[in-house]
């Protein structure tokens, strides 16, 4: 049965069959999470896997990569969230980023994932709760996909990082799966 959770931590840490990049379009190593997951990958094998997807890609995009050096996953998934700094109402493609993620991971056989708040942090552009909007479009995704595939057995973790954003997090987690 599938399920969905928040958890305070990193989703690079997590014990899970895939985890989530929060990616650029271009695929490149970047910082936040992005940086997180290329160092405990490995670098230079990510970097040569993503290379052969063909880039730019959109927003709301999501390819599959092999995870190399991270022992806790056997796969990431990169989905590109909008820039809400140059297109502040691109909340579907925050929606389609979730949700084309969770389409990428049980289509390759995979039945757990790990996310973190894609475009809630320097992605967040001028958005006055990007934390609450992520979760918000994470839980979207996940019912919808849920219903759109009831067949599949996912479970999620949705991860905030600091303090701060898990609790912004949780209330926004409550109003949406309460």
């Amino acid at each position: 049965m599938s399920k969905i959770e928040l958890v305070h931590g990193s989703c690079a840490n997590q014990d899970v069959d895939v985890v989530v990049n929060a990616a650029n379009r271009w695929l490149q190593a970047g910082g936040g999470i992005c940086g997180a997951i290329f160092a405990k990958a490995g670098h230079d094998e990510l970097a040569q896997a993503c290379a052969r997807h063909q880039t730019p890609l959109s927003d709301g995009d999501a390819v599959i990569t092999p995870a190399f050096g991270m022992r806790n996953a056997k796969a990431i998934v990169h989905a590109v969230g909008p820039d809400f700094g140059s297109t502040p109402r691109a909340f579907k493609e925050l929606f389609d980023a979730y949700y084309n993620s969770l389409r990428v991971a049980t289509e390759n056989g995979h039945r757990s994932i790990a996310f973190p708040l894609i475009s809630s942090g320097i992605f967040g552009g001028a958005l006055e709760h990007p934390v609450a909007e992520s979760v918000k479009q994470c839980c979207r995704a996940y019912k919808a996909f849920t219903g759109d595939f009831p067949e599949c057995d996912i479970s999620v973790r949705l991860c905030a990082f600091s303090s701060r954003e898990m609790a912004e997090a949780q209330a926004e987690f409550a109003a949406c799966m309460g």
